[in-house]
């Protein structure tokens, strides 16, 4: 992901911003606070031109500072006998059109910048996101789903006020710092101070604004959800997205939800910006009065005024933008903190495909030789020296006592985990060899916790990569899964939304759409992670026989702790300890009577007590 330099090639801003690195061509390790803070401006370069915008406001801005101060000196310390009526009128309204000029380039100002800093949260986060469903299975095993969601959803936030927030402030208050000095030193120091407060018409206007900014910030509650609902996903549910190539979905998801946070965000910035110009001209309006009833009494001779009304307003005046310089580092520093965990996650190495080898449909002949693996900081190898050859189309089983291996050596042929030591073939090609996508491609998983999204049931089964799969095809994968008279039978049929995770649905419909996913895909190399270990015996029923449907044909690595399910598998390995230990049939195995046997016998043993 990379910020196109041709956007940037003309302009004082687009110079400005030249030294600023992208997060693409940052590189890795760790930085110094300004390192950091030059690279989060990188992500501003694209939108040199907004920005631009909203740096001439702030210039004009400050340049309009010192109008109403110096408006004042002549306006009391001139004459105002009443020869010229034009002049009670003047002062007047010039104030409040100095004030409606102020408002109308503060609020563009506003806007300008608030376009800029939600276009660049919006930009980190896809950017965030499109690493995160690329990372490995290793980075998830060692990451709280809680805190990669927080550092999307919250984190950038911090960040864009320190890319923009904290510049709007340098830029605007210092300029008009000097502006505002450079009139006060001007002016004669003997001249007088008027103060005027015009409280509640203020209190009206912002309570104004405050009811239309507590309904945008429900919405924005509401639209934050959906980005943390759609994380949690894809980091809860990486596995299926990877094997079913559903990255792309997924970041398109997320940029939905994303996209409407941001319009939700520049509501409010609309609503928040109006709140300034709207109490100025308020105030401007009561201030113009105050003034005219002033100018009449001059002019009747009642009071004389002097060029120290306008300092004092100047001095005021100097407070605000002040506080703003002496807050900028407080900002700086939160900004700075966020954009370290920011860029902790955008700089993750993303999954190994050093493969470069396409293949097409494969035969699915699955060979380890001398396949070892441990897991980081474990004590010892989850696999030592595995060799095992399954033929195409073969059903081998994996049996063994919880931790003994099994699940680990699934986990290796779809590449998620990586062997130490030995290869692993795929119709005699190495599977390091091969382009992730088009390993994957070959693969199906139906595993016992079943992954399914809050989407429509057609949606969850020609999901990812099949999601351009007609209704026939669907169709014709739920019934062969079993499923299509379950799903007829709901409201709105394959349009019914499942709910979280298919909370809707009992355990056997879960499975059996994930076994129509699998058949809709139609991988010759299909995987079950214990598919009928949880489901009660009438479950159990229909979802073996959509299983044995699913099986036809392929090649098949079966997980079992159900013993009673892989009686027919055409190999069952035993793996005790990371080794395999024995092989055979049911018959010889039994026939063997060593550790299968022994599993076969406390396993019936247990049902027939139960």
């Amino acid at each position: 992901w990379s910020i196109p330099r041709s956007r940037c090639r003309h302009g004082i801003i687009s110079r400005f911003f030249k030294g600023f690195v992208p997060v693409s061509e940052a590189s890795p390790g760790p930085k110094s606070g300004r390192e950091i803070y030059f690279r989060l401006l990188g992500y501003v370069r694209p939108y040199w031109r907004i920005f631009a915008i909203g740096i001439v406001g702030m210039i004009f801005t400050a340049a309009s500072e010192p109008l109403f101060p110096a408006l004042l000196k002549p306006l009391l310390d001139g004459r105002h006998d009443g020869s010229d009526p034009d002049s009670l009128w003047f002062f007047p309204l010039a104030i409040i059109g100095i004030f409606l000029l102020r408002g109308s380039i503060t609020f563009v100002t506003n806007y300008s910048m608030a376009w800029v800093s939600n276009r660049v949260v919006m930009d980190m986060r896809i950017a965030m996101f499109d690493r995160l469903v690329r990372l490995p299975t290793s980075y998830y095993d060692n990451s709280s789903s809680g805190r990669l969601i927080s550092k999307i959803a919250w984190d950038v936030s911090g960040v864009a006020a320190a890319a923009t927030t904290v510049l709007t402030v340098v830029v605007r208050d210092s300029l008009t710092l000097v502006a505002l000095v450079a009139w006060m030193i001007w002016l004669n120091w003997k001249l007088a101070l008027i103060s005027v407060f015009m409280a509640p018409l203020v209190a009206i206007a912002v309570r104004a604004v405050s009811k239309r900014l507590r309904g945008l910030a429900r919405e924005s509650q509401q639209t934050m959800g959906s980005i943390t609902h759609v994380l949690e996903e894809a980091i809860e549910c990486h596995k299926v997205v990877k094997i079913f190539g559903g990255q792309n979905y997924e970041a398109q998801r997320f940029e939905k939800a994303n996209a409407a946070q941001r319009g939700n965000a520049m509501r409010m910035t609309v609503a928040a910006g109006l709140a300034t110009p709207i109490t100025q001209i308020m105030a401007s309006l009561a201030l113009a009065v105050v003034i005219s009833i002033t100018l009449w009494q001059v002019a009747k001779g009642e009071t004389t005024l002097g060029s120290f009304v306008s300092f004092i307003t100047a001095m005021l005046m100097l407070l605000a933008p002040m506080r703003h310089l002496s807050e900028v580092n407080g900002v700086i520093q939160r900004g700075i903190a966020s954009a370290e965990s920011v860029f902790e996650l955008v700089d993750e190495t993303p999954e190994d495909d050093a493969g470069t080898e396409e293949i097409g449909t494969v035969r699915g002949e699955l060979v380890l030789e001398d396949v070892t693996f441990s897991y980081p900081e474990a004590r010892g190898d989850a696999l030592a020296g595995i060799s095992l050859i399954v033929r195409p189309g073969e059903m081998v089983a994996l049996v063994g006592s919880s931790g003994s291996g099994k699940t680990t050596l699934a986990n290796l042929v779809p590449r998620f985990y990586h062997p130490q030591g030995g290869r692993i073939l795929l119709d005699g090609l190495d599977i390091e060899r091969i382009r992730l996508s088009s390993l994957r491609a070959n693969i199906a998983l139906v595993s016992q916790d079943v992954v399914l999204f809050n989407d429509t049931v057609a949606a969850n089964i020609a999901y990812g990569g099949m999601g351009k799969a007609d209704r026939a095809t669907i169709e014709a994968a739920a019934r062969a899964a079993h499923a299509h008279e379950f799903i007829l039978a709901m409201p709105q049929g394959y349009d019914t939304l499942v709910g979280e995770n298919g909370v809707k649905l009992s355990g056997g419909q879960r499975q059996r759409l994930a076994i129509a996913r699998a058949l809709l895909k139609n991988a010759q190399l299909l995987i079950l992670d214990e598919a009928t270990s949880a489901l009660e015996t009438e479950s159990e029923r229909h979802v073996q026989a959509a299983l044995e449907t699913l099986m036809k044909g392929r090649t098949t690595l079966v997980i079992a702790h159900r013993l009673s399910t892989i009686e027919r598998a055409d190999r069952i390995v035993v793996i005790s300890q990371g080794r395999i230990a024995e092989e055979g049939t049911h018959a010889s195995l039994l026939a063997r009577d060593g550790i299968y046997a022994r599993l076969h016998r406390l396993q019936h043993e247990r049902e027939e007590l139960e």
